[in-house]
């Protein structure tokens, strides 16, 4: 993967948006994808994928997002845009992964030389080069063939699943002395393989068996995740709220009975509650009316089920979705109640840097429109090989060994998407 130098002025840049040619149209958008920094969000065979790098922002710290959506501006009132399509993703458009923590934070925003994205049927083209710069044509036909992993091998990570079990034993006493409601603890696998790892042969693989989830891959970081965190969209924006999980057997009756247990479990509704509330008081500001479910459904996922509630609203501020993203973010789903508690006890007890898991992913066009996701089912491709994570709610009366075969389960998408 190439590491173009940092830049933390706003570029110049010249971008065109134009419906794509047939041999584009015709091809799923994750094969068009070369190994020159490749970035995608799909799901359901629609989304955005791009590849080179015309600009890039890293930037860390407590003020990562600030720095970012003051880069984007700036980009933004610079650039000189040609947009034949008008759609959602059209035009000049930046893919972007921020850190969990706000230390160290190291985060990142891109925008590609090239985007080609895909909705409703439509497919367009979106080529982007500097000012003066002699934009020639635009070679299409860069894609390769990714290789599976030859001598795949899982680790450990940060910690054994016997450590890990001790550390939620740890997070329960701290709740049922009152301390928290509510922690949300993750642990990680390694992965290596002989001679490294494409990242495109998992993108692949996710995209094709959890297909209702958003694949993504920016600056290493790649998943397929159910929850959507913040989209912004002419005026409305929404959230996916997942907390409490159930493993799937297989069996279609005997999951349905399990659905049944999950949508009726106390643990799993009152850790699905903090979720949704937390969603709801990050929002309000922002929006003049919001629509909140009282009660969750089951969301059915090919290896797990979870409790899941859409809150919707009405944006009646200039908030971009960058700016929505840094307000829900880390709501109680990847957090925990009360946010500031549970934050303070992952970082005294969690014993791993979550790095950009379980933070913001997405992209972000010009008009502040975007979609940001929650960077959960993933991993990050690393020198030394693939870091998985997975994280588990905690709260009064979670059970260790349940919660790390929930956690097990979690592992199971990226995990199966490497091996192939």
């Amino acid at each position: 993967m190439t590491s173009p130098a940092t830049s933390q002025h706003a570029p110049s840049l010249v971008v065109r948006t134009v419906s794509a040619p047939s041999s584009v149209a015709d091809v799923g958008l994750l094969e068009l994808l070369p190994e020159d920094s490749p970035v995608c969000w799909v799901r359901n065979g629609e989304g955005l994928v791009g590849w080179g790098v015309a600009a890039l922002l890293r930037t860390d710290g407590a003020t990562r997002f600030s720095d970012a959506d003051k880069w984007w501006n700036e980009t933004v009132a610079l650039a000189q845009v040609s947009d034949d399509v008008a759609e959602p993703g059209t035009g000049l458009v930046a893919f972007g992964s921020f850190g969990f923590a706000d230390s160290p934070g190291d985060s990142v925003l891109v925008v590609p030389q090239v985007v080609v994205g895909r909705r409703g049927g439509r497919t367009w083209l979106t080529t982007v080069t500097h000012a003066g710069q002699d934009t020639g044509g635009v070679d299409l036909d860069l894609a390769t063939e990714p290789a599976a992993p030859v001598d795949l091998a899982f680790a450990d990570g940060s910690r054994s699943g016997d450590e890990w079990k001790g550390v939620v034993a740890d997070a329960v006493a701290r709740i049922t002395a009152g301390d928290l409601e509510k922690v949300v603890l993750a642990r990680d696998l390694v992965a290596t393989a002989a001679d490294g790892i494409d990242v495109r042969w998992p993108l692949r693989r996710l995209a094709d068996e959890y297909a209702v989830c958003w694949t993504f891959h920016v600056d290493g970081m790649f998943g397929a995740t159910p929850e959507m965190l913040v989209r912004r969209e002419r005026g409305l924006v929404t959230s996916r709220v997942l907390a409490g999980t159930i493993r799937r057997t297989g069996d279609d009756e005997r999951d349905l009975a399990l659905a049944a247990t999950l949508a009726r479990s106390s643990k799993d509704l009152e850790e699905h509650e903090y979720a949704v509330r937390s969603v709801a008081e990050a929002l309000e500001p922002h929006c003049s009316s919001m629509n909140v479910p009282e009660t969750p459904f089951v969301l059915h996922l090919p290896n797990v089920m979870h409790l899941a509630t859409d809150v919707n609203g009405v944006v009646h501020d200039t908030a971009s979705s960058l700016q929505l993203a840094e307000a829900l973010h880390p709501s109680a789903a990847v957090g925990g109640t009360p946010t500031p508690a549970a934050t303070a006890l992952i970082a005294e007890i969690e014993g791993m840097d979550r790095g950009r898991y379980a933070a913001p992913v997405g992209w972000i066009g010009a008009s502040g429109d975007g979609e940001w996701g929650i960077a959960l089912r993933s991993a990050m491709v690393t020198d030394e090989g693939v870091r998985l994570f997975a994280g588990c709610g905690i709260v009064g009366d979670s059970d260790p060994d349940s919660e790390l075969a929930e956690s097990q389960a979690k592992f199971v998408p990226v995990r199966d998407s490497l091996a192939g």
